[in-house]
């Protein structure tokens, strides 16, 4: 399995990636610049594509927009209609959303700040490839470091997330309650990441690559990554 992590013009958070991937979990992975067409040529459906947290191209028009539109993004469409892995984390999920690959949009913060701290989510499912060694309603604490995360979509795209099982995280309280008081930014049903139906393609607003190492004194976010090559490992294998 090896990843590529896509950097866009305002990417910020390529390097992080790339360190969790590579330095901390023994991985093949490299940069693919948004303007290359080409750059993912010889990836399989065993691998997986990363866009970063940031503000590509500035956050301009709408965030995650105009890098919807760069030249890979039709190369990661049409890998993830194959059934290779896309994971979209923070801008990245806004990129998933503004493209099509995700139901919904990414609208600004209920109270029309910047946020960033710690928070806690609460797994909504332990049926995907990205969520397999969570528990159901386990909580795990990730930080959070967006403007525009309040997630929106209409009645029938909620319905179909909450009936296919396609709600990754919710934000909740340490111990697991879901209600508004424990919701950063204003999203519907406190949804915090969701994958399509074919749960091949991730998005979440939270940041697992800044909590998945000791030294940064918090490793939730490292059973992610765990969790995805795992399952990819048993799938080659079986």
């Amino acid at each position: 399995m090896k990843f590529g992590v896509v950097v866009f013009p305002g990417s910020n958070c390529d390097d992080d990636m790339i360190h969790v991937l590579g330095t901390v979990m023994g991985q093949e992975v490299r940069k693919l610049w948004h303007k290359d067409e080409n750059a993912m040529d010889d990836f399989t459906t065993e691998d997986c594509v990363v866009l970063p947290g940031g503000f590509s191209y500035g956050d301009y028009l709408r965030s995650g927009a105009i890098a919807s539109h760069s030249p890979i993004m039709a190369s990661v469409i049409a890998f993830a209609n194959k059934g290779g892995f896309v994971w979209g984390i923070c801008n990245g999920f806004q990129i998933l959303c503004e493209s099509g690959l995700l139901p919904g949009v990414l609208l600004g913060n209920n109270n029309h700040k910047f946020i960033c701290k710690n928070i806690f989510l609460r797994t909504e499912t332990s049926k995907t490839p990205l969520t397999q060694n969570l528990r159901e309603k386990q909580v795990i604490k990730v930080p959070i470091a967006h403007a525009d995360g309040r997630y929106y979509a209409n009645e029938d795209i909620l319905k179909e997330l909450n009936e296919n099982g396609q709600i990754l995280f919710r934000y909740s309280s340490e111990g697991g309650d879901v209600s508004s008081i424990n919701n950063p930014n204003g999203s519907l049903e406190n949804i915090a990441g969701i994958c399509n139906k074919n749960k091949n393609v991730f998005g979440m607003m939270p940041h697992p690559e800044r909590c998945a190492e000791e030294p940064l004194g918090n490793e939730d976010g490292r059973i992610l990554f765990e969790s995805l090559i795992s399952f990819v490992h048993k799938t080659v294998n079986a």
